[in-house]
C-alpha cells in the first residue's frame, strides 16, 4: 500500500522553486520571447514587452535563479538563453508530481489519519 504523505525531496524544492518563477504571466512572456532565439541581451527582450529594463532585468534574475534561464556574462551586455534541458526536466517533475496525485484514491493511506465510522 502507498504511503499518501512522503518525505519532502531535493525534487520537492526544485518542483517548487521553478514554478513560483513561472507563477508570473510577465515571465512566462519572458521563456516564450527567449526560445524564439538562441540568446538574446537584456534589450532585446525589453524591446518585446512594454516593461521598464529594470523590471524585465528583475524577471530574469527570478528565472535564472530558478534555472530556468542561463546567464552568460559577455561584456558589456549580458545575454540570456532558455535552459531548455531545466525546462524538459520541470515538465517531467510536474508530470510526476501530478501522477503522483492522482492516483486512484484506494492506492492512498495516511498513517496519521483515523477512518471516521459512518454512523
Amino acid at each position: 500500500m502507498k504511503k499518501c504523505i512522503q518525505p519532502q525531496s531535493r525534487n520537492d524544492e526544485i518542483l517548487a522553486r521553478q514554478l513560483a518563477a513561472l507563477a508570473h504571466p510577465v515571465r512566462l512572456t519572458i521563456l516564450r520571447a527567449l526560445a524564439c532565439s538562441e540568446k538574446a541581451c537584456c534589450k532585446d527582450v525589453v524591446d518585446r514587452l512594454p516593461l521598464a529594463q529594470s523590471t524585465v532585468s528583475q524577471h530574469l534574475k527570478v528565472l535564472s535563479q530558478a534555472g530556468l534561464v542561463a546567464m552568460d556574462r559577455c561584456r558589456p551586455h549580458s545575454h540570456y538563453r532558455l535552459d531548455r534541458e531545466a525546462l524538459a526536466g520541470l515538465g517531467m517533475r510536474l508530470s510526476a508530481f501530478s501522477d503522483e496525485c492522482l492516483s486512484p484514491a484506494e492506492t492512498f493511506f495516511a498513517p496519521d489519519l483515523k477512518e471516521t465510522p459512518f454512523v
